[in-house]
């Protein structure tokens, strides 16, 4: 079959970088006045999530240093619903992949799948919905939510991932998160993660938030420090700044996307639905751009330890990728997240070359030399990409895109896999 050729483009984005992240994360602590909010010999539970947050430990070991410094007693507890296998242990191995232990961040890491039920949002229709929360989090003077805040993968609103839904399905842990993911079918996403995460505001655990955004390059952007009483207005403005700094494919029509590698360190669903506009979400529209028509992974992430969520949002795979799927962490984060449509087993094959040619077989009219083909490392690295030859005639109509390499035919190892990214 004649494959079609590819050329390497580069997009440039608008990418703002925090050069010092520490002194910033210092000087937003500062500005809130947290030396008002946590005293001396206070314990401060800190939380640490599943995904690959751009220098997450870094932004842990600031905060727990800051506190230390105010005399209080900081500790991190991971805070990822049922993700590392929905156990202790595993969620303690996620974080020391980050880079985040007990010796790296100057404080212990307190893991449990244990919770404490702060009360109940009451409902005039239906059962009332449980708040629960990590029992060290809970057992804790202040509860200090960090993390990314960004789209999220499965709906679209005002308020998406980030530090509220932290505080409800990561602090949930996998008994919350279940619950929470249940209740998602009758009252909307968006409905449970601000009704729940207001409860937790309103108890007074909180005692302020850090949001971290980024740029489509996966450097930090931003750091904003949100006290308790702001922080729903606060990060619903950061979402919207968020999203201006996403990075996305370049063409909204395709016929192939290759996606060399999938896996939890890069999204909740392995790939970010937004870049592939794929949610296969009950109860959510998808979306209306991009359109793909076939979608081709390649490999999982070893950071992922098997858990293959979202590989079902493909239609072709590799054998080998199979061959790492973890059965149980897999199925435990698509139960938790009432999502099994989303780690279904695509076709797969045994080599990358099989696999690109049945999937331009299912393509319609359209000659495979002639399929608009885009092949990415993953929907987190989207500056360098390789575009097939019928692209490259709409290069000129963006702006942000430079042409850095000839027209080549797609390369194979002696094994008809593709040569490394």
């Amino acid at each position: 079959m004649a494959l079609p050729r590819m050329a390497r483009v580069k997009q440039h984005f608008d990418a703002p970088v925090l050069s010092n992240l520490p002194a910033a994360i210092h000087e937003e602590l500062d500005r809130i006045n947290a030396t008002n909010i946590i005293q001396s010999g206070e314990s401060v539970a800190i939380t640490a999530g599943s995904r690959g947050v751009a220098n997450i430990a870094t932004a842990v070991k600031s905060t727990v240093e800051y506190l230390k410094n105010l005399g209080a007693k900081p500790f991190v507890v991971p805070a990822m619903g049922s993700h590392g296998g929905a156990t202790a242990e595993g969620q303690t191995t996620v974080l020391e992949h980050y880079g985040i232990t007990e010796s790296t961040v100057g404080a212990p890491v307190k893991a449990t799948m244990d919770v404490v039920q702060l009360g109940s949002i009451k409902n005039a229709d239906a059962d009332d919905l449980p708040v629960f929360m990590d029992r060290y989090a809970a057992e804790a003077d202040h509860v200090i939510p960090l993390n990314r805040i960004k789209a999220h993968t499965d709906f679209n609103g005002s308020i998406e991932s980030g530090v509220l839904k932290m505080m409800v399905i990561g602090l949930g842990k996998q008994q919350g998160a279940n619950y929470y993911h249940r209740a998602f079918f009758q009252y909307g996403l968006e409905h449970v993660i601000t009704a729940v995460g207001g409860f937790i505001l309103d108890t007074g655990k909180i005692a302020f938030g850090i949001g971290l955004l980024e740029n489509a390059h996966e450097d930090t952007a931003k750091v904003v420090a949100m006290p308790a009483k702001n922080l729903l207005r606060t990060e619903r403005e950061l979402l919207v700044e968020a999203k201006s700094m996403m990075g996305r494919l370049p063409f909204d029509e395709l016929d192939l996307l290759i996606v060399d590698w999938s896996g939890k360190n890069i999204s909740g669903t392995g790939m970010d639905t937004n870049v592939i506009g794929r949610m296969m979400q009950n109860f959510e529209p998808e979306p209306l751009k991009p359109a793909i028509l076939r979608i081709f992974v390649r490999d999982l992430t070893e950071e992922s330890d098997g858990n293959a969520t979202g590989i079902g949002l493909a239609d072709f795979t590799t054998t080998r990728l199979v061959d790492q799927i973890d059965r149980h962490s897999t199925y435990m984060n698509g139960i938790t997240a009432l999502g099994p449509q989303k780690s279904k087993i695509p076709f797969y094959y045994d080599t990358d070359k099989e696999a690109i040619e049945v999937a331009l077989e299912t393509i319609g009219l359209t000659k495979p030399e002639n399929a608009r083909v885009i092949r990415i490392e993953s929907t987190l690295r989207l500056t360098d990409l390789d575009i097939s030859e019928v692209l490259l005639k709409d290069v000129d109509l963006h702006s942000n895109l430079e042409v850095v390499g000839d027209t080549l035919p797609l390369k194979f190892d002696s094994s008809n896999n593709l040569l490394p990214f």
